[in-house]
């Protein structure tokens, strides 16, 4: 065993499938593999976190996966969409708070044409920040204008690497289709995030090692990792859901084999463990995404239950990210927090 943590150590782009499969198979050497992946993070994209705000503008949702409480079967959620100048407006608020980073999220939502979300592009670069899209799959075509207009970054998670899993999930998509506009992504210049959820119905330590493989084959800039939690609202209520260890343990996993990505601790990991988002900074997280959307909507942007900070002061999340950060020893991040990825990343 040994051998194989030091393979992760040094050798890591010769890691194989069958190896992962073997370390999430097992809890006997986690305690290792968060070591070896909060020293790959501290060598690689060093001891800053960077704060990205979130801006959930819409709920409404075309699509109709098995797990999220915004499929367009749930009829028990009041559906909101919020105008281009209330977005902006709230922009303005996370560019004063001098956050480099706007992540625009909503369900996937045709509402918003190609016109729109190039104007909030444009009028948000004007703001001097950095933007991400996170709004689902869109045509090729669109996502070409957005890039030209000044879009910086696609979230896109990839949910599942394995094609029956992912069928089962999300009945009007296929797994090939997510990875063709991932790649269009990338090809396109934008900085792409996939990632996956951790403990669906049907996965095991195969399925998420196809993940792993998957994220090192297309070299994803960004990768989100976060429990599956059970939707009362979706057809897979009744299910277990994912448990912290086996998360952080992807979250490491993923730092170590692409150590340049940067990697969040998600909203996802503080809904499960009052600590989660803290334990995966120091399991090779360096991005942290509070919420900014602001009320009344916040609070029925319900991809799944118990989501942390919804009833809050809707700009209370800036000061307790930085908080955060800083009583864990880490900064601040600066800059635009773009990937750096002129790097020898083949060992510690």
């Amino acid at each position: 065993m040994s051998k194989l943590l030091n393979k992760l150590k040094y050798k890591r782009d010769s890691v194989t499938l069958e190896e992962l499969i073997f370390l999430l198979s097992t809890n006997k050497f986690d305690k290792k593999i968060f070591e070896i992946a909060d020293e790959v993070r501290e060598k690689y994209v060093g001891n800053e976190v960077h704060i990205r705000a979130i801006i959930e503008f819409s709920n409404f949702c075309k699509m109709d996966c098995l797990y999220c409480g915004l499929r367009r079967q749930n009829k028990n959620i009041k559906r909101y969409r919020m105008n281009p100048e209330e977005i902006l407006k709230r922009v303005r608020l996370i560019a004063e708070k001098n956050i480099k980073t706007v992540v625009l999220q909503s369900g996937e939502d045709p509402y918003y044409n190609t016109e729109i979300i190039e104007n909030l592009i444009i009028e948000i670069k004007k703001m001097n920040l950095a933007v991400t899209l996170s709004i689902g799959e869109r045509n090729f075509e669109e996502y070409k204008i957005w890039k030209n207009a000044g879009a910086d970054r696609y979230l896109m998670r990839h949910e599942t690497a394995d094609p029956n899993l992912y069928k089962k999930l999300h009945p009007s998509d296929t797994f090939e289709n997510r990875k063709s506009h991932l790649l269009k992504l990338k090809e396109l210049g934008y900085e792409i995030g996939g990632g996956c959820m951790v403990g669906l119905p049907g996965q095991g330590p195969y399925e998420l090692a196809k993940d792993l493989i998957f994220l090192r084959e297309i070299d994803s800039d960004m990768i989100g990792i976060g429990p599956f939690i059970p939707n009362p609202e979706t057809p897979l209520r009744k299910e277990k859901g994912g448990n912290l260890n086996t998360t952080l343990k992807m979250i490491a996993l993923s730092r170590i084999l692409i150590p340049t990505a940067n990697i969040p601790a998600t909203t996802a990991m503080g809904s499960i463990h009052p600590f989660g988002r803290q334990i995966a900074l120091k399991c090779g997280a360096n991005v942290i995404m509070p919420n900014l959307t602001p009320n009344p909507y916040r609070p029925n942007y319900t991809l799944y239950p118990n989501k942390i900070c919804l009833f809050e002061r809707d700009t209370a999340c800036i000061n307790c990210v930085k908080g955060m950060i800083t009583n864990l020893g880490r900064e601040i991040g600066k800059s635009f927090g773009f990937r750096i990825k002129n790097l020898q990343t083949n060992e510690v």
